[in-house]
């Protein structure tokens, strides 16, 4: 079907390129200098089936914040980029997934509009690895903001760090593998205005 699209980005603090087909089977090729954040964008590659190719670097010997926000931008920006005009997109998307004790819901919809909500309390001052635990939000905001879409994030409940904050970005996978689905038995875009932009 085509849905497929390449975005690069550089700047003094970060140069990233990815190119990702929505209709892929989940096959992940992800450098960055993050160790953690790699680990979750190949959670999103695996659980959304968008094949999904990431180099980034950054200036990580300041902080993880200008690559994880330049990367959850550039990935959005692709998502809306591969979409094209929208027609018979599925366009919402949901899920709520366990991960041992932590469980979690996203909620999206691919509506031209950027919005984010993150209801899932983080520890400041923590870290997985290398990564700053504080940046997820980081992350999250920026992809919305790059794929202009609504984007919901609650956590129900869970104890330990790492699986909170992993079962959220699979939830995000799962909530874009249904929202960037083919509606067949819809024509045109799925909007009564007409138009899924701004």
């Amino acid at each position: 079907m085509g849905r497929s699209a390449t975005v690069s980005r550089k700047t003094k603090e970060t140069a990233i390129e990815i190119a990702l087909d929505l209709d892929g089977t989940g096959s992940a090729q992800i450098e960055t200098p993050l160790p953690f954040l790699s680990h979750m964008i190949d959670q999103i590659a695996r659980h959304s089936l968008i094949d999904l190719a990431v180099r980034a670097t950054g200036d990580v010997e300041i902080d993880g914040h200008h690559t994880t926000e330049d990367l959850g931008l550039v990935i959005g920006q692709g998502v809306a980029k591969a979409l094209g005009d929208k027609a018979g997109l599925v366009r919402y998307g949901w899920a709520t997934l366990p991960m041992d004790e932590a469980r979690a819901t996203c909620a999206l919809d691919l509506s031209g509009r950027a919005h984010f909500v993150w209801e899932v309390p983080l520890p400041r001052g923590s870290k997985l690895g290398t990564w700053d635990v504080e940046l997820a939000p980081v992350f999250f905001e920026a992809f919305a903001r790059g794929a202009q879409c609504n984007l919901h994030l609650v956590l129900h409940r869970g104890e330990i760090l790492h699986h909170i904050v992993e079962v959220s970005f699979k939830a995000l996978a799962r909530a874009l593998r249904q929202a960037v689905g083919i509606e067949a038995r819809a024509a045109g875009v799925p909007s009564t205005k007409g138009s899924l932009a701004d």
